[in-house]
């Protein structure tokens, strides 16, 4: 690590704070920590026995050195980022959890959140943050994999077990982890704004292959796996499916499940997200 790459993405990061029109800073103090859980609260309604953090808990992980920050419009909360530190010898930090009030969606908020986590990270010597995200949610795999440049490394079948809350409705909590590899070329174009882009068209056009294409009625369409790229479709908007047709929002979990999941366990990467609802997957 060298002073150019802390110091140019915390410029970065700053930037995106601007844009965003928020301040974003460490929490250590209980009062200021205790308002990330009532934030986080509002986004995802969780089951009061299994909230993502308490105030106790995050005490204690800031203390201890790890991550704890919030986005500040004004004196309004409006998001937070929690990580904690891997195994000594993994030189990661696993970014537990993300969140912006509704409020506030639309702004780059999350995107300020990651950067700052960046600068952060890159300035105690740390190379990689990881994470995971729900592999249907295609506004989460645009920005994660797209607009941060992140690499998905596995994809995690029921990582969390059910999870009963607004959003995930108790659907299996299937995740791709994601490597944020913090000094690539890549992460650090995208991070200044120049995302590298798939487009399944143009993939198609190549001889890529549908390995899971979406209906007219936003159903899930096995296709087939024999192709060194292969697509693999999302639905529509799986958030608003769960709660008006669960048993439609439980088929697209085990075709993903079922086709992607096998690909990657085979060794397959993906390569890339159409913003369309595509990942682009490469094989051999």
């Amino acid at each position: 690590m060298t002073g150019t790459d802390s110091d140019t993405a915390a410029a970065l990061a700053d930037a995106a704070a601007a844009a965003a029109g928020v301040r974003i800073r460490e929490l250590v103090e209980p009062a200021e920590l205790g308002a990330v859980p009532v934030v986080f609260h509002g986004i995802w309604r969780p089951d009061p026995a299994d909230p993502p953090v308490t105030p106790t808990l995050l005490r204690a992980m800031a203390k201890a050195g790890n991550y704890v920050t919030g986005a500040y419009d004004g004196d309004r909360l409006v998001g937070a980022c929690v990580g904690f530190f891997g195994s000594p010898l993994s030189n990661e930090l696993h970014s537990h959890v993300t969140g912006v009030a509704a409020a506030a969606a639309g702004r780059g908020v999350g995107f300020a959140l990651k950067l700052h986590q960046r600068a952060w990270a890159l300035g105690r010597g740390v190379s990689t943050i990881t994470w995971t995200f729900d592999p249907l949610v295609r506004r989460n795999a645009f920005f994660n994999l797209v607009k941060l440049g992140a690499t998905a490394a596995e994809y995690l079948p029921n990582f969390y077990g059910g999870m009963h809350d607004d959003i995930n409705g108790g659907d299996d909590s299937d995740r791709l982890l994601v490597r944020w590899d913090l000094r690539a070329a890549e992460v650090t174009a995208a991070c200044g704004g120049t995302p590298a882009a798939s487009h399944a068209e143009a993939e198609l056009a190549r001889g890529a292959v549908v390995a899971l294409a979406r209906s007219d009625h936003d159903l899930p369409v096995a296709g087939s796996l024999d192709g060194r790229t292969v697509l693999v479709a999302t639905p529509r908007d799986v958030e608003r499916l769960r709660p008006a047709d669960p048993d439609r929002a439980r088929r697209w979990r085990t075709a993903v499940r079922d086709v992607l999941g096998t690909l990657m366990a085979d060794g397959a990467k993906i390569a890339g997200f159409d913003r369309a609802g595509w990942y682009v997957v490469t094989r051999g």
